[in-house]
C-alpha cells in the first residue's frame, strides 16, 4: 500500500498550553491565538552543518569533558534510530543531548541544587546519524532533582534531545525518560501529556543486548519524526 501524501496531526497527543498543575505554564501559555509565520528560503536552507564539525568523542560524555578521571555515576549507553513517520531512516542528522550529572546537577551557573558539580562531567554531547539513521551516546545516567513547582516535586531522570533538519532553524526538542522510573507517573510536566502511549514513546527501554558487560547498561530510544509526509505545521514541512 502506498502511504498517503500527508498525515493528519492528532492534537490529542500533545499537552495543552495551559496546565495549571505545571504552574509555570500559567504565565507562559498564550492568551490569544498563535500567528503563523512563514519561514524564508534562507531560514529553511541554512546554515547547515557537516561531519567535520563533530569530533571522535563528542558522543562520549564520559570522556569528552573529563580532566582527571572518569565522572561518577552509573555508566550507560543510549542508542536508537531517527526515523520518519513511515519508519524510514533519517541519515546524516545532527543529534545533540544535554543532561544533569549523576547527582541531578546541571553544569549551569543558575543551577543552585545542593548536589555537587562533577569536575569530569560536562553533560553535553552530539553526533550525526549514519546511513541507517542510527545514533548512540555513552554517558552517565542522570539523577533526579527537585524543582520549585509544588512543595515536593521531583523531575524524573531524563536527557534532553535535540534533532536538527537540514538547517539550524529546523529543530525538534524532546526529553527521554528511563523505563521503570517511579517518578514518571507523578511528574507534573510528564503528566501534561494526555496520552499514556505518548508518554511511553518518551521512555527509553532497557536493552541488555546492547550493553557492555562489566561496564555499561544500555537503553534504546528511537526518535520518530513526522517526516516528509507530515501535515503542514506553521506553513513548514520539517515536523511538529
Amino acid at each position: 500500500m502506498t502511504p498517503a501524501e500527508y498525515y493528519q496531526r492528532d492534537r490529542r497527543l500533545h499537552p495543552p498550553a495551559l496546565t495549571p498543575d505545571y504552574k509555570t505554564s500559567v504565565a507562559r501559555s498564550p492568551r490569544l491565538s498563535l500567528i503563523s509565520l512563514q519561514g524564508s528560503m534562507s531560514e529553511i536552507t541554512g546554515p547547515t552543518f557537516g561531519h567535520g564539525d563533530i569530533s571522535a568523542i563528542d558522543n562520549d560524555l564520559i570522556k569528552n569533558y573529563a580532566k582527571d578521571g572518569d565522572p561518577i555515576g552509573e555508566r550507560i549507553i543510549v542508542h536508537g534510530r531517527v526515523l520518519d513517520e513511515n519508519a524510514r531512516p533519517v541519515p546524516n542528522t545532527l543529534v545533540e543531548v544535554w543532561q544533569a550529572n549523576a547527582g541531578g546537577r546541571y553544569r549551569h551557573k543558575k543551577d543552585s541544587y545542593l548536589a555537587p558539580i562533577d569536575p569530569n562531567f560536562g553533560g553535553c554531547g552530539r553526533t550525526i546519524t549514519d546511513d541507517n539513521g542510527y545514533y548512540f551516546f555513552r554517558t552517565i545516567k542522570p539523577g533526579a532533582y527537585p524543582w520549585r513547582n509544588w512543595v515536593n516535586n521531583w523531575r524524573p531522570a531524563h536527557i534532553h534531545v535535540s534533532v536538527f533538519g537540514h538547517a539550524f532553524c529546523q529543530r525538534l526538542i524532546t526529553q527521554l525518560y528511563f523505563e521503570g522510573d517511579p517518578l514518571i507517573p507523578i511528574c507534573p510536566i510528564v503528566q501534561t501529556i494526555p496520552d499514556p502511549d505518548a508518554i511511553d514513546r518518551l521512555t527509553a527501554k532497557l536493552d541488555m543486548n546492547a550493553g557492555v558487560p562489566l561496564d555499561s547498561i544500555a537503553y534504546r530510544f528511537d526518535i520518530v519524526l513526522r517526516g516528509r509526509r507530515s501535515t503542514m505545521f506553521e506553513n513548514r514541512l520539517e515536523g511538529n
